[in-house]
């Protein structure tokens, strides 16, 4: 394949992976404006956000493994017309059940683009100098998505409102469709590994059973009737799924690998990592629009330093892995955010613009600076034929702390007035400062490299 033609691949795959990243966080700016028009509290429009990101979380190591045994470039292109569908739905939903269904669509979608299209990007580059720089621009590529939804999404919502934020979606999924069809081949894995929908169904129910949990468990109450039953189908649905995944040869999950520390600690960091930014999202989306009265565009404007601090850090964050190991980056994404919390626990209806503005700042270098260390961390000295799981593994693990930080911030400001949203909010901001905090516990545990090899250390023995 020629070099001009590979490159096309990548831009193709880069565009998905932008659609999937971006409507990630876009819908948090547009919540207030969906709020209004459907006549929706913050509880109900959680569900709007967490059905996206759940079924994304719960899809996508099935959607890689149906890839490689039926063709990535046919699972690619099931997956954008179903992003599409999915975002139409969005476009047209008149309530919250409307609305809800359609994002479940557009994970089934989304969980269908991103690691498919990793997978075309390694196979149609195969020399690894030119490999390297490409899952470069991807990881550069879907930081400045998740980064850029706010500023992106307030300014379609400030000139049209909020359903066009949708209906975006479908002129760059139609030239995407036209693009793979003419440039991206068609490629199997030699050895394709099993689909395993037991385990699937049993990830769905646990994962979905926790974030329903931290919903409605504010108005519900935590002890009730309807809560002891959700908290004995999230112990038998981790029991059932730790027992399926042991027995099977080709898990979804390997859990062998929470055996080892640094990979334990990069699932854990994940996580971490993106509770925070969505905690920040979410809470911040609400103070800026609902307390300080910014309309959409302006409070996208806000988070633009975050947008840039994540785009220029994470090619850095790169860099630095390669050279050092990820040890560095990873103390410099829990400083940041860390920092980033501390400054917002006493937010206050009439808190300085700089004091925000730096508060993004922080959580963008945060952001930046993690996700190179996170999987390296989780992939560093593993044989390829596990490492590709152990990515997976990371990934789905992004998105189930995507799903648990929109439903943490939002039951701390459910049914809130916006009087009292500000003081509400300061749980969100020490608990994304304890993020930043666990994160610098967890590069610990990272690896380092040895001067002059750039091969990771070896690990100290434990007794």
């Amino acid at each position: 394949m020629e070099k001009t033609h590979r490159w096309m691949v990548l831009a193709v795959c880069c565009a998905s992976i932008f659609l999937v990243g971006l409507d990630t966080t876009v819908v948090n700016v547009a919540l207030p404006s969906i709020g209004r028009d459907l006549g929706l509290g913050v509880r109900q429009l959680e569900w709007a956000v967490d059905a996206y990101t759940l079924v994304l979380a719960g899809l996508l190591i099935s959607s890689g493994a149906l890839a490689d045994r039926v063709g990535r470039r046919r699972v690619f292109r099931i997956g954008l017309v179903l992003f599409a569908v999915g975002s139409a739905g969005c476009a047209l939903a008149p309530g919250l059940d409307a609305l809800v269904a359609a994002r479940v669509v557009q994970g089934v979608g989304g969980s269908m683009l991103s690691p498919v299209a990793l997978a075309i990007v390694v196979g149609a580059i195969t020399e690894p100098r030119e490999r390297a720089r490409a899952i470069g621009v991807w990881a550069a590529v879907f930081g400045l998505s998740m980064a850029a939804g706010p500023v992106l999404g307030g300014a379609v919502i400030t000139g049209a409102g909020w359903r066009p934020v949708f209906w975006a979606n479908l002129p760059i999924i139609a030239v995407v469709l036209v693009l793979t069809a003419v440039v991206v081949p068609e490629s199997r894995s030699p050895r394709p590994r099993r689909l395993d929908p037991l385990g699937q169904a049993l990830l769905i129910v646990l994962v979905g059973t926790v974030v329903a949990v931290l919903i409605e468990g504010p108005r519900v109450g935590f002890g009730s009737g309807w809560a002891l039953l959700a908290y004995a189908v999230i112990a038998a649905a981790a029991l059932a799924f730790a027992g399926v995944e042991r027995r099977r040869a080709e898990p979804l999950m390997d859990l062998r690998l929470f055996r080892r520390l640094p990979f334990s600690a990069a699932v854990g960091g994940a996580v971490v990592m993106f509770v925070a930014l969505n905690v920040t999202l979410l809470l911040g989306t609400l103070y800026l629009q609902r307390v300080r009265g910014l309309s959409p565009l302006a409070a996208g404007a806000v988070t633009l330093p975050m947008a840039l601090a994540a785009t220029v850090c994470a090619p850095l964050s790169g860099h630095l892995v390669g050279r050092y190991g990820p040890r560095l980056p990873l103390l410099l994404a829990g400083t940041s955010t860390l920092l980033g919390g501390l400054l917002l626990t006493g937010l206050t209806d009439r808190t300085p613009l700089p004091v925000l503005l730096t508060a993004y700042l922080c959580a963008g270098i945060g952001i930046g600076f993690a996700n190179a260390p996170i999987t390296n961390t989780a992939v560093s000295g593993l044989p390829p034929e596990r490492a590709g799981v152990a990515g997976g593994i990371a990934s789905t693990a992004r998105q189930i702390g995507a799903a648990l930080g929109i439903a943490l911030a939002g039951g701390l400001v459910a049914d809130t007035a916006p009087g009292a949203l500000a003081a509400a909010s300061r749980p969100g901001w020490l608990l994304v400062a304890g993020c930043g905090l666990t994160v610098l516990l967890i590069a610990r545990v990272a690896p380092v490299l040895r001067a002059g090899t750039g091969a990771p250390a070896p690990e100290p023995v434990r007794r």
